[in-house]
């Protein structure tokens, strides 16, 4: 196996502005956060799975390498049509340092694989990933016994020096930074001995959605996973099926797209939205709804018809959101309301701090600079209309801050955005795409 890079010119993006309404069908890559579990639990499973259609980006890249480092295998298929993965599980070795890039999923859900390998596994990152909180998943591994050397920073880098089993048990957590560490521990939780019992003992527990999905995904290979009360898990120890699964399109990088039809007027469709799925970009139906778009699902997918637009003279009215299931949607809604005639309030997540980079500090920085009136609330953002003016648009290295920055750049002339290539992370097409939906 072999990395995959994909890079894009670092300087400023002059994001481009709408010119007329939309009328775009814009197909989306799969789900990162399915891809990514979908890899581990192929690692961990008892015979060879075959991903279909998965994402190509940064993010699944590193996971990939990171598997491929313990002694997995993954071969691909990108001839005749065909895109899948073939993952073949292995035993699994230490002996290396694992480059965690800025990707959330690998620097929480690869340690506990790192403990069931034999020798010693260190995870670094880009120099933004030793900022994110990885005391939670530090801890967790040393209460199922296992030796962890971080020199007491509670952040990268850290050394696993893994023994080749864990014998699971029961543990409590504090998980109110981020539910990856929740679902960290449940992927893998099943080749513990005694399998695991996770309680979460914090008073708010942020994205419930993706530790439903770590769920879903370990029941349909066959995992035993029980919820006895609110905020504790079971996972039953015992083999992980080999499977073939088909990833769904990512439904947050859904969200740029399908609110440039409110800022450029016209209709934007996502082919394939699932009809039923564990994605909390599921929720963006509603969310544009709220902004007063008219929201049809049918044989086509999901469409946003937007009328005739903001740059068509129909405005959007503010918000008042709770997206403490959701947060991975804030940025492009927040993107949104800041171009809205009334007064926005987005709450629920206070978590958003300590993602790729303190996103509510970023987007209440950048919003300013270009003339917005945002306000930093204790777990969320305020905002008042105002009249946005173009000019330089700050990325953090931070994918979702890129597309909001592109979002702004719809309906405002002179918006550059730097460093648009930090969209790698879970859509490298993005720039492309994003001039393609708009018909440049």
């Amino acid at each position: 196996m072999t990395s995959r890079v994909y890079s894009r010119e670092s300087e400023n993006w002059v994001a481009p502005r709408a010119t007329s309404p939309l009328d775009a069908v814009v197909p989306i890559p799969g789900s990162k956060s399915l891809t990514n579990r979908e890899l581990v639990l192929a690692a961990l499973s008892d015979r060879p799975s075959v991903i279909h259609r998965p994402l190509r980006s940064r993010d699944s890249s590193l996971m990939m390498d990171a598997l491929g480092q313990l002694g997995v295998e993954c071969h691909e298929s990108l001839g005749g049509g065909s895109d899948t993965l073939l993952v073949t599980p292995t035993e699994l070795t230490g002996g290396f340092t694992i480059d965690c890039g800025l990707a959330g999923t690998v620097m929480r859900f690869v340690p506990p694989i790192a403990a069931l390998a034999n020798g010693t596994v260190t995870f670094d990152g880009d120099d933004g990933a030793r900022l994110r909180p990885m005391a939670t998943t530090i801890d967790s591994l040393r209460k199922l016994g296992v030796e962890v050397d971080d020199n007491g920073r509670g952040n990268l880098p850290f050394t696993v020096r893994g023994t080749g089993h864990v014998v699971g048990g029961d543990i409590s957590i504090d998980a109110s930074q981020s539910s990856q560490f929740v679902s960290g521990l449940l992927l893998a939780g099943a080749r513990f001995t005694n399998g695991l019992t996770l309680r979460h003992t914090g008073e708010h527990l942020p994205s419930m959605p993706h530790i439903e999905m770590t769920i879903a995904c370990l029941r349909a290979r066959g995992v035993a996973v029980t919820e006895p009360e609110r905020g504790v898990w079971r996972v039953e120890p015992g083999p992980i099926s080999g499977i073939d699964v088909n990833m769904e399109p990512d439904l947050s990088n859904a969200a740029p797209f399908l609110a440039a039809a409110l800022i450029a007027g016209g209709t934007v469709t996502i082919p394939h939205w699932p009809k039923n799925t564990t994605q909390v970009g599921d929720d963006l139906g509603g969310y544009f709804e709220e902004f007063g778009a008219v929201v049809t699902r049918d044989e086509r997918g999901l469409t946003v018809d937007g009328g005739r637009g903001i740059l068509g003279g129909q405005p959007i009215h503010g918000v008042n959101l709770d997206l403490s299931t959701g947060g991975e949607l804030a940025p492009a809604l927040i993107a949104l309301a800041a171009l809205a005639t009334t007064p926005s309030t987005f709450t629920g997540i206070a978590h958003l701090r300590g993602h790729e980079t303190d996103r509510l500090h970023a987007l209440v920085t950048e919003i300013n600079r270009l003339g917005g009136h945002a306000t930093e609330l204790p777990d969320g953002v305020h905002l008042e209309p105002a009249t946005l003016r173009g000019g330089a648009w700050q990325s953090y290295h931070d994918h979702r801050m890129a597309t909001a920055g592109a979002i702004i750049g719809l309906a405002v002339d002179g918006v550059e955005v730097d460093n648009i290539g930090t969209t790698a992370k879970t859509l490298p097409e993005f720039p492309a795409m994003w001039t393609a939906m708009l018909g440049s």
